[in-house]
């Protein structure tokens, strides 16, 4: 009977346990869920009572220093990211690092490097590459179905969504920024996913901050300060060096009729979008337009076939689909907009 895997959290919070604990205690024949740390001593006693961990930590260098972990995951601000993902891979564990990986493409690169030298796994938690619909449209891709892809599209755009006002979400020193960083990081990935990473050569960006004012603090928000000083508007433009071309747009407040999703990719043969839990292919068949819809999968729970396959990545010694290295380069990506607005002119890669 094999032996099951030691698991440890550091951040209890609603990703934490909802994701990464939930979806780990599903895999109850693979690992053995030992302890959780959060810095708020009720949360992290209540969470770990609820998922049956032996143990409740307040420091996570305690926790690593204590306990033989095999993996852990990491789900604290983003702030806390990369100083936690580093220490733990110091200390022998596998890594399960929520997005964004962390406030820059530096800190980024300082867990890779952390990451070789422990010769430990360490994945980033970019749900959306596991789901249906970008799993089966990375098959198209591949497949040659688009052809050549010059342009695509990508965004999050939501009517009233800014998480935690007031908490750490809004504070740029702990989130390093708003939805750019919070959503973006998602759908920027997947994009880049599909298209196989081209090499970014210049993006041009602006921000907007037209909600701080406007809606109420929530003194219940985790790291509650009052703090606003994030953008609740993102809008882009990328250049790659093989010509092609990529718009983006993120918000959490927008005066729109609804919150939505979508990625579009322009082929030369083919097109894909993907909106409102749709996908849609768009070919050319001997001067005739083909319109297909495929009947995608209902998708599992959130994170349960992300932190399956990091356990098999784990046992079977694979590389993980999202890797950090790719991380690099959409932290890359969104700190130079964010540079790009605040120069108020294109930034060279």
């Amino acid at each position: 009977m094999k032996k099951k895997l030691r698991y440890g959290i550091i951040g209890a919070g609603g990703c934490g346990a909802s994701k990464h604990l939930n979806s780990y205690s599903r895999l109850s024949d693979d690992v053995e869920i030992i302890a959780v740390c959060d810095i708020i001593a009720d949360r992290a006693d209540a969470v770990a009572d609820r998922f049956n961990a032996e143990a409740a930590y307040l420091d996570y260098q305690e926790m690593l220093e204590k306990e033989d972990l095999d993996f852990v995951s990491v789900a604290t601000p983003n702030h806390v990211h990369a100083p936690a993902t580093i220490a733990a891979l110091q200390a022998g564990c596998h890594v399960h690092c929520e997005k964004p990986a962390s406030l820059t493409a530096e800190l980024v690169q300082d867990m890779v490097e952390a990451k070789n030298k422990s010769g430990k796994k360490l994945m980033i938690g970019l749900n959306n590459r596991f789901n249906n619909w970008a799993q089966l449209s990375k098959k198209l891709v591949d497949a040659g179905r688009l052809g050549e892809i010059y342009h695509a599209k990508c965004g999050w755009k939501r009517r009233r969504g800014i998480p935690g006002k007031g908490g750490w979400f809004t504070t740029k020193a702990q989130s390093g920024g708003g939805p750019l960083i919070d959503l973006g990081v998602h759908f920027i990935d997947v994009s880049n996913y599909l298209m196989g990473f081209p090499e970014p050569i210049a993006v041009s960006g602006q921000t907007y901050s037209k909600f701080a004012d406007g809606q109420p603090f929530n003194p219940r928000a985790s790291g509650y300060t009052g703090t606003y000083d994030v953008e609740d508007l993102a809008v882009g433009m990328l250049r790659y060096a093989n010509g092609c071309t990529m718009q983006l747009e993120f918000s959490w407040a927008s005066n729109i009729d609804e919150e939505y999703t979508f990625v579009e990719l322009y082929g030369d043969k083919g097109g894909l979008a993907y909106a409102k839990d749709k996908l849609t292919l768009i070919e050319d068949f001997e001067g005739n337009i083909l319109k297909s819809n495929p009947v995608l999968a209902p998708d599992e729970n959130w994170g349960n076939v992300e932190s399956r396959h990091f356990v098999e990545c784990i046992r079977e010694d694979k590389e993980p689909i999202a890797r950090p290295e790719e991380a690099v380069i959409i932290m890359k990506i969104i700190c130079a907009l964010y540079e790009s607005a605040e120069l108020g002119r294109e930034v060279i890669l």
